[in-house]
């Protein structure tokens, strides 16, 4: 594949990612219940003030990655979707002993797989940008 073909792809992909969390964060800010449930945790309602912190979190988390994948920074998209991909398995881990719901657990899985991956190629892009000599 074409060097601009393959960066094109990874940053498409990395833009995905963060409007995919970015989006998340507002769903939990409009419909925290339901966010809650989805994502495999059973939250009480009465601290509503948390899913807003959740949902601030997401968005910003969200928008810092598409920033940065415009940017065409590849260490630092590919820093955000390694620690991403800790965060999704770490969410995974929690899911599982608070609920066991496939769904949800499916999805943090999936969603830790795919940063991974995501975070290895684009590292892999990092490496290939500063092997080029400048002139």
């Amino acid at each position: 594949m074409k060097d601009h073909i393959r960066r094109r792809w990874l940053q498409g992909l990395a833009i995905a990612a963060g409007v995919a969390l970015a989006f998340i964060g507002v769903r939990f800010g409009l419909v925290p219940r339901s966010a809650t449930r989805f994502f495999g945790i059973d939250a009480p309602a009465s601290p509503a003030h948390l899913h807003y912190v959740i949902a601030l979190r997401d968005i910003w988390l969200g928008l810092l990655l598409i920033v940065v994948a415009l940017l065409c920074d590849w260490r630092s998209m590919a820093l955000w979707l390694a620690f991403g991909a800790a965060v999704c398995f770490a969410d995974a881990v929690i899911v599982a002993k608070a609920t066991a719901w496939t769904g949800p657990l499916f999805f943090h899985v999936m969603s830790g797989i795919y940063c991974a991956a995501l975070a290895i190629m684009c590292w892999g892009e990092a490496r290939r940008a500063a092997s080029i000599p400048k002139l």
